[in-house]
């Protein structure tokens, strides 16, 4: 396509009801809060320079959104599972019991995950093993596994500020908490030296279990909403630290401060080349048995990884998604609708 339009409309998030759209002609899609902004903009526009109804856009989680994908095959499940973390072989076990044997994993592009405070609030430059040293429920103090003790952030690390510790994390649902479990928790873990004394209490799988078990006195607090959840919620407690996805912090500059992490500001560039510790792969996932049944789903993935939506210079590059540079290959995946392999 040479010319696409968009409309103003093009940037709210939409979360449509499914309901009535039986013996359907409309797309439906549903997962991660993190895709959604996405997955709005490309079915708007998809809406409005194609001759099919504009797709249906849900939010509710990405395990929440993979397991209605898996719930089988049929106009009266949906077409689309967008996920801000992998497929994981229980996801793909429960599709295979329901008969939907073929997936299409499709990579959009890339996300970083930011910690961001209220933009009047002091400066901080994070480790992972300082947000371990925060939430965790057993913390190494002078050699010891002892029940987290620290108060404020000054008792994490004394190079920052005695503010009180509060954080507003992904809950569970979520595909961001996925990662932020990798790539922060037990990356602290691991750091701080308290993997190695959970191990050695605890033996090898327990122990590594043990990392990502958080305190429960309310320090750490789960946020099953989405990220102006979790943004209202830093609103309301001005010294709170809270979790978001690099997008929604671009879009919210005015109201958030962010954070370093390992030294490096998160920003497109620095998660593009790599250098940005937090970052992860964002996905959608179609049911293969509606193409050709649902119409406009063919012409609908191809459209989202055209270079016109996902390409560097388009929409959701602006929006604040970092461009696949194997984008190419995506798109001769979906044109071909090669469904995924075993998970490696």
């Amino acid at each position: 396509m040479k010319t696409v339009k968009f409309t103003v409309s093009a940037l709210a998030i939409i979360a449509a009801s499914a309901s009535g759209a039986f013996a359907r002609d409309q797309i439906q899609t549903a997962g991660s809060s993190t895709v959604l902004p996405y997955a709005t903009i490309v079915a708007e526009a998809f809406g409005e320079n194609f001759d099919f109804p504009t797709p249906v856009v849900e939010s509710g989680g990405s395990g929440a959104g993979r397991k209605k994908l898996c719930e089988g095959v049929g106009e009266n499940t949906i077409d689309i599972a967008n996920s801000s973390s992998r497929i994981k072989q229980s996801d793909i076990d429960l599709c295979a019991q329901n008969g939907v044997t073929e997936i299409i994993e499709v990579r959009i592009g890339y996300d970083g995950i930011v910690f961001a405070s209220d933009i009047n609030g002091a400066e901080f430059a994070f480790t992972p093993a300082d947000w371990y040293n925060a939430l965790a429920a057993e913390v190494v103090k002078d050699g010891a596994l002892v029940a987290n003790p620290n108060k404020t952030w000054a008792d994490v690390n004394p190079a920052m500020p005695a503010q009180d510790l509060l954080a507003f994390i992904p809950g569970t649902k979520h595909g961001t908490r996925e990662v932020f479990d990798e790539k922060v928790l037990h990356a602290g873990c691991k750091a701080s030296g308290a993997e190695e004394a959970l191990i050695a209490a605890k033996g090898e799988e327990d122990g590594k279990k043990a990392c990502l078990a958080l305190r429960t006195d309310g320090v750490s607090v789960d946020i099953d909403g989405d990220y102006t959840e979790t943004l209202s919620r830093i609103d309301a407690n001005k010294n709170a630290i809270g979790v978001f996805g690099l997008s929604f912090y671009q879009n919210n500059t005015d109201k958030l401060r962010v954070a370093t992490m390992d030294g490096v500001v998160p920003s497109v560039e620095s998660i593009a080349s790599g250098d940005y510790p937090v970052s992860r792969p964002l996905y959608f996932y179609v049911k293969k048995a509606h193409l050709g049944v649902i119409p406009g789903l063919q012409e609908y993935i191809d459209f989202f990884v055209s270079d016109d939506m996902a390409g560097p210079n388009g929409p959701l590059a602006a929006y604040g998604l970092v461009s696949d540079p194997e984008l190419a290959a995506t798109q001769a995946m979906v044109a071909a609708g090669t469904p995924m392999g075993p998970l490696k």
